[in-house]
């Protein structure tokens, strides 16, 4: 593993880390915020998985998570969006290729070669930040935005045992009924829309739902509404019972100006779960 860049930051440290990946084949980057905490004993993580175009680097200068996070005493990971490098496989459009890992390992070529996301971020990633930093992999929670919402939520519902709470801002909600969803899942798992479904969380919320707390947050301004669908995400989880919120906020959009707005309200809901 080798270290990009180290600073402090409220106390603690944003660090940015690149390593090797076994799950990816080529070198990923991360960047990971320890609280001041983390110097003298093993601190919960937070995961924060980015959408679409987004790399390690968007949530972590933009969100505004490391002042609540080291208010809170947890440590929070921005894994980047896809395999990277000249050798991996691309597209034209924004929404597939480098920067759309969609959080799904891919069987189709040209993809299956590098884009296994899923592993690389339930396996890769926590074993190298375990190895290598203070933390307490026993309280991990996660969220995610938009594409990265859809990553959180279907990787909780499929690791209840591993996380405490989950929540997101804007989910691509049923990707499997949307533009955003059956482009991809299409490229990278083929043309069988059953291997699809493990990967649309209204369709996990309906079948098994989530063993812990969740909190979504979406703007009634978002101009992708109708590619996130989140309205069948709420009916899944009111059908379902499930624990949690789902809040529409007035005005907001879809930029990190709507994530750092409720970014606090997040941290402290994750915060509440791993100290319980």
């Amino acid at each position: 593993m080798e270290t990009k860049s180290e600073n402090r930051s409220y106390g603690g440290t944003q660090g940015v880390y690149t390593h090797a990946s076994e799950a990816t084949g080529c070198d990923m980057t991360f960047g990971l915020y320890l609280p001041e905490e983390a110097r003298t004993t093993p601190v919960p993580i937070l995961w924060y998985l980015s959408g679409l175009t987004c790399t390690h680097e968007n949530a972590m200068t933009k969100a505004g998570a490391q002042a609540w996070c080291a208010e809170q005493g947890i440590a929070i990971c921005f894994p980047d969006t896809s395999p990277r490098g000249d050798d991996v496989a691309d597209d034209e459009a924004y929404d597939l290729g480098k920067g759309a890992g969609f959080y799904v390992n891919a069987t189709q070529d040209p993809w299956a070669k590098h884009f296994k996301m899923w592993d690389y971020i339930t396996n890769d990633l926590p074993k190298i930040v375990g190895e290598h930093f203070a933390v307490d992999l026993d309280r991990q929670s996660i969220t995610g935005h938009s594409m990265g919402g859809h990553g959180a939520l279907t990787i909780a519902m499929h690791h209840p045992e591993r996380f405490r709470s989950v929540s997101a801002f804007a989910p691509i909600a049923h990707p499997t009924q949307s533009d955003w969803g059956k482009k991809q899942l299409g490229a990278y798992l083929g043309d069988d829309s059953s291997t699809w479904a493990p990967h649309d969380s209204t369709l996990l919320m309906r079948d098994k739902g989530f063993d812990g707390p969740v909190l979504i947050d979406q703007g009634d301004s978002d101009n992708f509404l109708d590619l996130l669908k989140p309205e069948a995400l709420a009916e899944a989880m009111a059908a379902k019972r499930q624990e949690g919120q789902f809040r529409m906020q007035k005005g907001y959009d879809h930029s990190y100006f709507f994530i750092s707005t409720f970014m606090e309200d997040h941290v402290n809901f994750h915060a509440e779960a791993l100290y319980a």
